[in-house]
C-alpha cells in the first residue's frame, strides 16, 4: 500500500492499493476511487463489534474497498476542516482514539470500543462513556479537527488538556478527569470545568481545536429563522 495525504486544512489521503489488496472506512469518507474498485458495507467483527462502533458515535456498517485485476486508487477525506495522520499498529501495542477520529485502515487492523476505568472520565470526559481502540497489525489513518500536536510522554510525565481536545494516546498512557479549581477560575476563566490529565509513558496526539469549539464559533455567522418563520437572516 502507497498513501499521499494531500492539502492543509482540508485534507484528503489517497491510498494506491495492489490487485485483491482490501482498504476499510468510515462510512462517508470516500471522496473518489477508480473503476476498478469494488466496495461493499460490512458489520466487520459480527453484530457485537457493529453495535460497540456505533456507541462509539461511529456507523454500524463499515465499507470494505478491494481492488480487483490490478492497481487501484483511492481518496478518502474527513468532515471537517482538520488533519489526517497515519499510525502505524503493531501487535500488543494498541491506540486509543477519541470517537469519529478513525478515517481508514488496512483489512489487518481490529477497530473496537475501549471503556473508561475512572467514574469521572465516564461523566465528564469529553468523549464520553467509550471511546475506540485500534489495535492488529498495519496502518490505519485518523482524522480530526484543527492542526495536531504530538508529545511523547516520559514515565510518569503528566500534561493536562483542555477537555475535547485529545485525538488520541497510546494504550500506556493513563487517562483520567480532573476538576478545575477555584471558584473564580470556574465562573469566570472560560475554560470550563474540567481538565484532561494525561500521565505517560506514551504518545499522545492533541488537536489544536475540536469540533464542538469549531461549531461554536459558526453559530453567529449561521442564518436562521425570524419571527413567524417566514423567511431567513443572517448575523
Amino acid at each position: 500500500m502507497k498513501y499521499d495525504i494531500i492539502g492543509n486544512n482540508l485534507q484528503l489521503v489517497k491510498i494506491e492499493i495492489e490487485p485483491n489488496e482490501i482498504i476499510f472506512a468510515e462510512a462517508g469518507s470516500l471522496v473518489y476511487m477508480t473503476n476498478n474498485i469494488n466496495m461493499e458495507a460490512k458489520m466487520r467483527g459480527g453484530f457485537l463489534s457493529g453495535l460497540g462502533r456505533k456507541l462509539a458515535g461511529e456507523t454500524l456498517f463499515l465499507t470494505e474497498f478491494k481492488s480487483v485485476g490490478d492497481k487501484g486508487l483511492i481518496a478518502f477525506g474527513g468532515r471537517a476542516p482538520g488533519t489526517i495522520k497515519k499510525i502505524n499498529i503493531t501487535p500488543g501495542i494498541d491506540f486509543i482514539v477519541q470517537k469519529d477520529a478513525f478515517l481508514c485502515a488496512e483489512d489487518s487492523i481490529d477497530i473496537s470500543i475501549a471503556f473508561q476505568k475512572r467514574l469521572g472520565s465516564i461523566f465528564f470526559g469529553g468523549e464520553g462513556f467509550i471511546l475506540e481502540k485500534i489495535s492488529g497489525n498495519g496502518n490505519v489513518f485518523i482524522h480530526a479537527c484543527g492542526d495536531f500536536v504530538e508529545l511523547d510522554l516520559k514515565t510518569d510525565e503528566i500534561i493536562k488538556v483542555d477537555t475535547g481536545s485529545v485525538v488520541g494516546w497510546d494504550s500506556s498512557v493513563s487517562y483520567s478527569i480532573e476538576r478545575v479549581k477555584g471558584i473564580k477560575t470556574i465562573l469566570f476563566g472560560g475554560e470550563g470545568l474540567f481538565l484532561t490529565t494525561l500521565k505517560g509513558p506514551g504518545h499522545v496526539i492533541i488537536q489544536s481545536m475540536d469540533l464542538g469549539n469549531l461549531a461554536s464559533a459558526l453559530m453567529p455567522f449561521m442564518p436562521h429563522q425570524t419571527s413567524g418563520n417566514q423567511g431567513f437572516k443572517f448575523g
